[in-house]
């Protein structure tokens, strides 16, 4: 097979991860480069983005990544990407957006989601007709004040004269294609994810009935490409910013929710991968729009056309460890003799601190000598939805040392992710080989851990970390013709290690599961009285 080049965009919330893949028998990573940009927080619960300042972060990293990678700009052969999703980028007719963007995160239009749709009778969080209807066209409903169409209502309500210079509603890397290539286009992806995409038409169509009923004017919406479809090349301008040549193809990519299966090679019919990065999620391949209301579980748009990803989202799971690192491994009371980081010893035998922590977790015996953590540091929205519950340690006691708050922290986030493939099974049929995948997936604790609380048989990937970006190679190698879809990925995308689950540890996780769904119910009540 002939070698070809792939240039990938991760566009996250913090920063861009450029890199530079090489497709062959198997996808490689050449070389990557990383750099950060500003999100701008307001009191009011704006969240916002320059989107220049993500453009100037993929120029810097583009030049680094390719020295890095040893490859010149005239071999890349195709460019795409893994995004951020569910933001708002409002454009001119030029291309150039009329304000900042509005992340995903911004949380401004409590007012335009109460107008819209948080009205007269309800269930979950909207009106009746409005949420059936909604069900039927989308396979969803915007019930949240996160849902992109209430940004595009605030703009409206509060920003008329830039609202007044709108052109089209894009999304993040969408935004990034049309400054490459001069076109406008909305993946699937991100077209189901604003909740006005018709599910039901046997081709890429909004909904009118839907921009009707909740006041979007039908001609912002770009038209709608598929997300291994090529929508332009790099234009003469685009390619001397990003240190590239023009003509390069440009593929339309995807969201991180829609390519990080596909990274991990989870792309066949009930297939089921596992993501573990500062967020956590279960996602199986269905070929259907499903919703479990009671579990607050839906199939979301895969970049396979014709296939679905049943979806069950945790808001905090590495950053659960990530806190537990922070706060309980780094002492921060001051209460101590003498303070070194295990990494400045010249005598560390560790890549890192979460190297050190693992070590330190695989210490202590299954189920943490009884304490049970729940890993809901930002409230929970699967498989019960409640911004007020939060994590806890339950049964301490006077024998409980840090270390078994360590290991609690990593049992308790793979038991709710048990809870997810439990929730799903109720629906669809998980599959007893789980890709996992995500920061997480680099430690063979955590590994071993999640296959013996799951029972499932866990395999990881090469780079678990940068499987957003191997999703969107995918798509430049379905793009390309190396292969003839995004359902053929797993060939090139091997298992590098299989943790078998330890029987012998059932008994104790069996049990300690039992108590940790107990804890919500439990506690809901107790929730609201804090945190109400």
């Amino acid at each position: 097979m002939d070698k070809k080049y792939a240039l990938t965009y991760d566009i996250g919330t913090t920063g861009v991860k450029t890199c530079v893949f090489e497709l062959s028998e198997k996808i490689t990573l050449l070389g990557a480069a990383s750099q950060g940009y500003e999100l701008y927080v307001f009191p009011d619960g704006g969240a916002e983005q320059n989107p220049d300042e993500w453009w100037e972060a993929m120029c810097d990293t583009t030049k680094v990544a390719l020295e890095k990678a040893s490859v010149s700009a005239d071999m890349i052969n195709g460019i795409s990407f893994c995004s951020q999703a569910q933001g708002l980028v409002l454009v001119d007719k030029n291309g150039k957006f009329v304000r900042r963007a509005m992340s995903y995160m911004d949380q401004r239009a409590k007012e335009e989601l109460k107008k819209g749709i948080a009205h007269g009778p309800q269930i979950a969080g909207a009106n009746i007709p409005k949420l059936l209807k909604s069900l039927q066209i989308t396979g969803a409903v915007a019930a949240s004040v996160k849902d992109p169409v209430w940004k595009y209502k605030w703009v409206e309500a509060h920003e008329p004269e830039k609202f007044k210079n709108a052109y089209k509603w894009l999304d993040v890397k969408d935004y990034l294609i049309t400054r490459m290539t001069g076109n406008f286009n909305m993946t699937r992806d991100s077209a189901f994810a604003t909740l006005l995409y018709d599910i039901r038409k046997g081709k890429n169509c909004w909904s009118k009935e839907m921009t009707d009923m909740l006041g979007v004017k039908f001609e912002h919406m770009p038209e709608i490409k598929e997300c291994t479809d090529k929508i332009g090349e790099l234009s003469e301008k685009a390619a001397e910013d990003l240190h590239l040549v023009p003509g390069i193809a440009v593929f339309g990519g995807g969201s991180d929710s829609s390519l990080i299966g596909v990274g991990a090679g989870s792309v066949e019919m009930g297939d089921t991968h596992i993501y573990s990065g500062t967020s956590g999620w279960v996602g199986t391949v269905v070929d259907k729009s499903i919703v479990d209301a009671s579990a607050m579980i839906a199939a979301i748009v895969g970049a396979d056309p014709g296939k679905y990803i049943y979806f069950a989202e945790l808001e905090t799971a590495g950053k659960c460890l990530e806190w537990a690192k922070d706060h309980l491994c780094l002492d921060e009371v001051g209460i101590y003799l003498k303070k070194e980081k295990v990494t400045d010893s010249y005598e560390a035998e560790y890549t890192s601190l979460y190297d050190y922590m693992s070590e330190v977790i695989d210490k202590v015996p299954a189920g943490a000598n009884g304490v049970v953590f729940t890993p809901w540091l930002h409230g929970n929205r699967c498989p019960f939805e409640d911004p007020n519950s939060r994590g806890m340690f339950f049964n301490l006691s006077l024998e409980t040392g840090k270390s078994e708050l360590l290991r609690a922290v990593i049992e308790g986030v793979c038991m709710h992710l048990r809870w997810f493939l439990e929730a799903q099974e109720k629906k669809v049929k998980t599959s007893q080989k789980i890709r996992f995948v995500g920061g997480g997936a680099l430690s063979s604790v955590t590994c071993q851990i999640l296959a013996d609380i799951t029972g499932k048989t866990v395999e990881t990937v090469d780079s678990p970390q940068n499987v957003g970006a191997v999703g969107a190679a995918v798509i430049v190698a379905c793009g390309l013709g190396v292969i003839g879809s995004v359902g053929e990925a797993k060939k090139l995308i091997p298992v590098i290690k299989t943790y078998q689950p330890q029987l012998s540890n059932k008994p104790v996780y069996d049990k300690q599961y039992e108590v940790f769904k107990n804890l919500y119910k439990s506690n809901k009540a107790n929730f609201a009285a804090l945190n109400g």
